[in-house]
């Protein structure tokens, strides 16, 4: 009698988890059909990956870096190129082929130095672009505070009025 309740619990226990199971992939399966969660999270992991090690958001400091952070890489970018194709074309541009000649934060090239060539897919970089162009990025904790020292807070590098 008690292994038959012991089984009855058991068997319990699996249909309801079972049940459970289901509803949970059934959820998972309707965000990764609904292409704007799905290709969003993608992308955000891509710019966690592929940009957020060298513009970092985590840095202690400005002097911490190796790049300038992103946000501030976007800041500059939307003075020059105000729609989202401009945006992206110029983003993916430089991303692909970054050289001197073509850089348009020229303090961060001489503080940095040139992006260093990167294999990336020419469509995740438009992903990318895209996606900040979108959306409001992170600052590091210290970023606002730098660009009021640093730009008198109007985003135009080393106080330059360009």
């Amino acid at each position: 009698m008690k292994n038959r309740i012991i089984y009855l619990v058991l068997t319990v226990l699996l249909f309801v988890s079972c049940d459970q199971t289901k509803k949970e992939i059934s959820q998972l399966s309707k965000n990764v059909t609904d292409n704007s969660f799905s290709q969003e999270s993608d992308t955000y992991a891509m710019l966690n990956t592929q940009c957020y090690i060298c513009h970092s958001i985590t840095a202690v400091s400005h002097d911490a870096l190796i790049a300038p952070p992103m946000v501030a890489v976007k800041k500059r970018y939307l003075r020059i190129y105000n729609t989202k194709e401009e945006f992206v074309n110029a983003f993916a541009k430089w991303a692909l082929d970054p050289n001197e000649d073509d850089a348009i934060m020229r303090g961060a090239v001489s503080q940095f130095n040139v992006m260093p060539k990167q294999i990336f897919k020419e469509e995740d970089i438009r992903k990318i672009a895209t996606y900040i162009f979108e959306n409001e990025l992170e600052r590091p904790k210290w970023f606002g505070e730098h660009e009021k020292e640093m730009h008198g807070g109007n985003g135009r590098g080393m106080k330059r009025k360009n």
